[in-house]
């Protein structure tokens, strides 16, 4: 819902800010005084293109913002967190445009495109108006509005999966046939595999033939140090290490008797003589298992060359090798079932094209009971809101194309007479602005307001009408605004007394330089203003009284 509107030096509008609630908001006032501004503000807010044209006489720039609140289940929460523009339950939607001509878009305080702002402002608010504002111009919006109206989600959701797997199938047989004869390639990736397969490639084994390796080209050095160290400790040049241990805790042992400390010193002294000993074995182990052999250390040498070899070959490092087997192995099988995949897709392909056609079958039907029934209500709305004589259709026409299409198997096209006698025309096509609003007026409430789009607005949707018919268009978009936030910009009393809220635009010269200014209008403002709209310039008491009988009809 929009909450807030602020404008600053955008046209004659030096600026301005108008809150917003629930229900039905009015805008009123004199001709030229600047009522469709606020409608053009959310237009350029929503990406139209703009000029410098639209920058205030002598300022520098034209701001523009508008602050929206969110539910939980709004698509425009869901879209700004997939693009990661989100910003808790809060929306802002922010326009600059310089006199240069340039412009910036922002939401909620990030730079964007005009595509992201256009994109994100269809799923906020929705402008029924003059042709470059109509939302349901777009034939894509008046199908997801019939869609709405019939509650087909489920059937929506069948063909849109029906559909991507259909796709994923097609791609698969694309990606597939676009190998042509892969007999090479099987031969070349076979070659690979089996340098790969003849050597041991895991990890561990890797580290293993390493460390074996690293031994034996140092072996003769190993003997040697191990050969001194065990002459050392064993006692083969000099007494043993062992053996002073004995002699010296011995000579100890004599006088603990006048430090009880000793004691500690001489268990020291047996456990250091405990491990000495199991040093010496592990030693001697060590010292056996060395042999400085040639034939064995080329050995090593080739296998580890081989290991180096083939993963530079294959730009990986040696540990991950066996990955690489693995990924070959995986290409290989992928590569020799190809042939029979590709048949096996073929007929896979036949059953989801048949799939989908089966569940569009499903989704046609709901669209073409809830078109019968849309068409009748909003004809009938039509001729109550005097077009008297006029038609509504909705033309279903199937697609073109071979494709399994997401968005099922037929487009929409609304048509439209406003005249009897003439036939129905694509809605797009029709001429008056006027009778264009009141016919999205009679569309959005015969569809029950079932539009996903929160925020509608009706610029002059009253136009060209009076009397009796004045009162059922402010009735309906009376109507239309328990559903949805709607406002509406208006010249008739009529349709102005249905509001739930009132903001009048009026201007006068300041400085030597028209400017129009915005004002929300209380009780006795609002009954003055309705007066102003049925008598006139000269306001008399009959029209203030037929002011207050308007406003209590609605009360």
């Amino acid at each position: 819902m929009l909450r807030h509107l602020a404008l600053k030096d955008f046209a004659v509008v030096r600026s301005a800010e108008l809150e917003f609630g629930p229900g039905m908001t009015v805008i009123s006032g004199e001709t030229g005084a600047g009522k469709s501004l606020l409608v053009d503000a959310l237009g350029f807010l929503s990406g139209l293109r703009a000029d410098s044209g639209v920058v205030r006489h002598g300022a520098e720039r034209a701001e523009l913002s508008a602050e929206f609140g969110l539910d939980d289940a709004s698509p425009a929460l869901a879209w700004l967190h997939e693009n990661e523009l989100d910003d808790g339950r809060d929306c802002q939607l922010r326009r600059v445009i310089r006199a240069d001509g340039g412009s910036r878009a922002f939401i909620n305080g990030r730079s964007v495109t005009l595509a992201q702002l256009t994109e994100l402002a269809g799923l906020l608010v929705e402008i029924h108006g003059q042709h470059e504002h109509q939302a349901l111009l777009s034939r894509h919006s008046q199908l997801e509005l019939l869609d709405a109206y019939a509650r087909n989600e489920s059937e929506r959701a069948a063909v849109r999966n029906a559909a991507q797997a259909w796709s994923a199938l097609l791609h698969e047989r694309d990606t597939l046939s676009r190998q042509g004869d892969v007999s090479d390639r099987i031969n070349y990736l076979e070659h690979q595999f089996k340098e790969l397969e003849r050597e041991e490639l895991a990890a561990a084994a890797i580290e293993s033939l390493s460390a074996s390796h690293r031994r034996q080209a140092h072996a003769s050095g190993l003997i040697d140090a191990c050969n001194a160290a065990f002459a050392r400790l064993a006692g083969e040049e000099a007494p043993s290490v062992s053996r002073q241990l004995q002699q010296t805790r011995s000579e100890l042992a004599r006088m603990a008797e006048h430090e009880p400390r000793l004691g500690e010193v001489d268990a020291l002294l047996e456990s250091a003589n405990i491990q000495l000993d199991e040093a010496l074995v592990v030693l001697d182990k060590v010292r056996d298992d060395l042999d400085a052999d040639p034939a064995q250390f080329m050995e090593l040498e080739r296998k580890l060359t081989r290991i180096h070899d083939l993963a530079r070959k294959h730009r990986v490092a040696p540990e991950q090798l066996e990955t690489r087997r693995d990924a070959i192995a995986a290409e290989l099988d992928g590569l020799r079932g190809a042939g029979e995949r590709l048949l096996g897709l073929n007929t896979e392909i036949a059953s989801a094209t048949t799939a989908w056609r089966d569940a569009a079958a499903k989704l046609s039907k709901t669209r073409q009971r809830s078109a019968d029934k849309l068409a009748k209500a909003t004809a009938a709305l039509i001729a109550e809101l005097g077009m008297g004589g006029g038609r509504f259709e909705i033309a279903l026409e199937a697609n073109e194309t071979e494709r399994a299409d997401p968005l099922g198997g037929e487009r929409v096209e609304f048509l439209v007479s406003a005249n009897a006698g003439q036939p129905p025309r694509a809605l797009r096509k029709v001429a008056s602005g006027g009778e264009l609003s009141r016919i999205s007026l009679a569309i959005e409430v015969a569809a029950l307001g079932l539009d996903a789009v929160p925020t509608m607005v009706f610029d002059e949707v009253d136009s060209g009408i009076g009397g009796a018919v004045s009162d059922i268009v402010g009735q309906k978009l009376r109507a239309l605004g328990e559903k949805r936030q709607v406002l509406c910009v208006t010249h008739l009393p009529q349709v102005a007394a249905q509001g739930h809220a009132h903001y009048r635009v009026s201007k006068a010269p300041v400085d030597g330089m028209t400017q129009s200014s915005v004002e929300l209008l209380r009780a006795k403002d609002r009954e003055e203003e309705l007066a102003r709209m049925l008598g006139g310039v000269e306001v008399s008491k009959e029209a203030r009284a037929a002011a207050k009988r308007l406003l209590s009809d609605v009360a």
